[in-house]
């Protein structure tokens, strides 16, 4: 135990002791919320990107043990564990050594080199392996048997052969020294599957492509990974860049590891041949396998992570506020999906308009929806998106200036998965007698008025910010957006009179059950007055209670503290502040100058240390504080609703959705994402598109360039930028020229005959990012 804590250690920065007090809790059923927030003290402050980090680690860590400890085992059943191989297996800090090593051991199908150890080979093997001036011929002469079927000269060497291929391809070290050498120098090439060309076009950018297989970006490698699993792209990986002895050095390696050279003496040529087919036949395919799988693995995570960043972004994005909402579900011939939402979420109204064509009932509409605003004093219009929406916007600006006395408020927002949410299980339960198409009205009202609320209620992968999310393991593309979503909810708190099952589910300590089961109690018995009454929740035991009590919020209880982020369990310590200067909870609350006089130092003790005394003043000062931004809104451009209205050079205002490696798209009211490729993004070097932007960003772009026909529009969000600059040549400014020597994804791949693709696995962003790059290969 004590090594996976060092390693730990060391690999998220931290101190032992910091690491096994986070195991210590993480094993006694503590959330990573809770320790971070709560256990401070416990581990000398561990944020939660260190604890899941920790955790992840963690597991592996420990599979890894458990599987070092089944192959000792069983090394040692069969009598072969020496004690230098002991010591390695037990240095083996990764899976793959770990199995390189346990490979010679290994059960196995009967080998042609077994068999030729059966029949009694074994002693020729070593004898033309250690001594180079044997003829090779000659001493087979000695081992010929016809019964064992080794009746020729020939089928003995090529017996003896198997056996030596089969040892250098089991040889631990060799395969780590063949793996480095292959991650450093290796080449991935792809090609068209012959008669793919029609069906396959979607990859015609790697229909003859090649790149250093270390310098393939995550994007890059899923995209010819998807075209491999369609049946339109043949991967295969080159050893070396050089065509022509591609193969060379890896042979050279492995003759230099058993210590072969080529001398013409008697037995060099044997050994030569060994060499070569451990080589093509063993080795290349088993390790070109491995090293794609690695690639695989790496870009996989990789756009996990951007999900997961794209998600966090997306939650924690600046809510409008419990107002009365106006959600409008855009629609042409089905109509427009109107409902109303109080100011506590709750579905007021609903009808359906038909403003556009065919049935062109605008001025009815409007007077329909101003009825609506006047009757439940809306204060704001959620508009869906989607088809028609630009159309519709104009439709709700026509009524705001029916209502000028309501100062309302017109917001486009993203209805991305509404709906994934319409025809969900959970949807059913909430809207039993509502219209599937209402349902995704309610959710788009809603989800302005508290993003985070409502998009809980949908599954992560169905919210579109990410990218390649259905090639990547969904296993864990789930529990990494899982993690997400739990840190957003915990991070702002949840109301507990007003937060719906997915919500509560959210929350440290909880799960679907326990959450069922407190809505269950609240309708049962009213709204909760105390945290303590949690505990009188059916399954909602001491442990749950103390991981989930203080990330639950209770306005206008009968004990103030409930409304912050204070936990119950240092209620006493506030008790002890206040009695100490004669002031009562409720005169603390608030009371800045009071509080910033107070030193942490003077009432710590061996429960509560300074770093979490500093977090309970500052949460005093401004209790049940929203981490999340502002709320701003983004103004689309009067006249620009569709593709054919963009002329390059226009300057409009648009709302990040969603930001990959390469670069950000933005809604800009056209129906149609564009893309600001990342050196466009700002006219200094960026590494990572995520330093400069996040989802729900509002910002100012230029159009470069617009293809109608393909539904492609290239941005920059750098305003100089002259849309004819970019098929002027690469140079497009000086960002331009750091970005292609950065080897990032506008960079040209290092390998000369390498083309430079457009991803094209995702529709919008092969559409946004076909134009740009277009224009930046010329």
């Amino acid at each position: 135990m004590s090594l996976i804590v060092n390693q730990i250690a060391l690999e998220i920065s931290a101190r032992a002791e910091q690491v096994a007090a986070a195991i210590a809790l993480l094993d006694e059923g503590s959330t990573v919320p809770f320790i971070a927030r709560y256990r401070k003290e416990v581990t000398g402050g561990l944020d939660d990107t260190q604890l899941r980090l920790l955790d992840q680690r963690l597991t592996y860590l420990r599979e890894l043990e458990d599987r070092r400890q089944v192959i000792l085992k069983t090394i040692a059943e069969q009598g072969k564990l020496t004690p230098e191989l002991q010591r390695e297996i037990v240095a083996a800090d990764n899976k793959t050594r770990l199995e390189d090593l346990y490979l010679p051991y290994k059960a196995k199908r009967r080998t042609k080199g077994q068999i030729a150890i059966e029949a009694g080979l074994l002693p020729l093997a070593d004898a033309l392996l250690v001594d180079p001036n044997l003829a090779p011929e000659t001493a087979a002469n000695d081992y010929l048997n016809v019964e064992t079927g080794f009746a020729d000269v020939k089928a003995v060497l090529d017996g003896a052969k198997y056996i030596l291929m089969e040892r250098f391809a089991e040889d631990a070290d060799l395969l780590a020294k063949l793996r480095r050498h292959l991650a450093q120098y290796a080449v991935l090439k792809s090609s068209m599957v012959a008669g793919k060309e029609t069906e396959g076009a979607k990859f015609r950018d790697y229909f003859s492509h090649q790149e250093v297989w270390k310098n393939v970006p995550s994007h890059r490698a899923l995209a010819m990974f998807r075209g491999r699993n369609e049946g339109c792209l043949n991967l295969q990986l080159q050893p070396d860049g050089d065509d022509e002895n591609a193969h060379a050095n890896c042979e050279q390696m492995i003759a230099s590891h058993f210590n072969l050279r080529q001398q013409n003496r008697a037995g060099d040529a044997f050994m030569r041949t060994v060499v070569q087919w451990t080589w093509k036949v063993k080795l290349h395919l088993q390790l070109e396998n491995d090293l794609l799988g690695e690639l695989r693995e790496k870009a996989e995570i990789e756009a996990i992570a951007v999900f997961a960043r794209n998600m966090k972004d997306l939650l924690m994005a600046a809510p409008a506020g419990m107002r009365a909402t106006l959600g409008l579900d855009p629609g042409l011939r089905t109509g427009v999906k109107v409902i109303v939402v109080d100011e506590t979420g709750k579905l007021v109204a609903n009808t359906t308009i038909f403003p556009h064509a065919p049935q062109n009932l605008w001025d009815k509409s409007v007077k329909t929806l101003a009825a609506y605003c006047k009757q439940y004093k809306v204060e704001l219009i959620a508009i869906g998106n989607g088809t028609a929406s630009r159309e519709t916007d104009k439709l709700a600006a026509d009524v705001i200036k029916m209502l000028p006395e309501m100062r309302l408020t017109k917001v486009m927002v993203s209805e991305a998965g509404a709906s994934i949410y319409s025809a969900s299980e959970l949807a059913s339960l909430e809207f039993p007698d509502l219209d599937v198409s209402l349902r995704g009205a309610v959710s788009i009202g809603r989800r302005l008025q508290d993003p985070l609320a409502e998009l809980v209620k949908i599954e992560p992968k169905a919210i579109g910010v990410g990218q390649y999310q259905h090639d990547v393991n969904q296993s864990l593309l789930t529990k990494s957006l899982d993690a997400v979503v739990e840190d957003c909810v915990n991070a702002v708190g949840v109301d507990l009179n007003t937060a719906s099952v997915p919500l509560l589910a959210r929350v440290a300590g909880l799960n679907k059950t326990l959450a069922q089961n407190i809505v269950i109690y609240r309708d049962s018995n009213g709204r909760f007055m105390q945290r303590k009454d949690l505990l009188k929740v059916p399954r909602l035991g001491p442990k749950a209670y103390e991981q989930a009590a203080g990330f639950l919020r209770i306005s206008n209880g009968t004990n103030p503290l409930d409304a912050s982020a204070v936990h119950p369990e240092a209620y006493p310590l506030v008790e002890k502040i206040g009695s100490k200067h004669q002031k009562s909870v409720e005169q603390i609350i608030g009371n800045s100058s009071f509080l910033k006089s107070i030193n942490p130092a003077e009432f710590a003790d061996e429960h509560f240390g300074v770093p979490t005394i500093t977090d309970i003043i500052k949460e005093l000062d401004k209790p049940g504080r929203d981490p999340r931004p502002e709320f701003k809104t983004a103004t689309f451009k009067d006249g620009v609703e569709k593709l054919s209205d963009l002329t390059p050079g226009m300057l409009l205002e648009g709302v990040i959705t969603n930001v990959t490696n390469f670069g950000a798209f933005v809604d800009i009211g056209v129906h149609q994402d564009g893309l600001v490729h990342i050196s466009s993004l700002t006219d200094k070097f960026v590494s990572d598109p995520h330093q400069v932007v996040k989802a729900g960003d509002i910002v100012k772009v230029k159009v470069l360039e617009v293809e109608v026909d393909r539904k492609r529009i290239a941005l920059t969000m750098r305003l100089d930028e002259q849309p004819q600059a970019r098929g002027a040549g690469s140079d497009a400014g000086s960002s331009g020229k750091q970005q292609a020597k950065s080897g990032s994804y506008a960079a040209k791949p290092t390998q000369p005959k390498a083309s430079k693709p457009v991803d094209n696995g995702n529709a919008a962003m092969g559409n946004a990012f076909a134009a740009a790059l277009a224009k930046m290969k010329k």
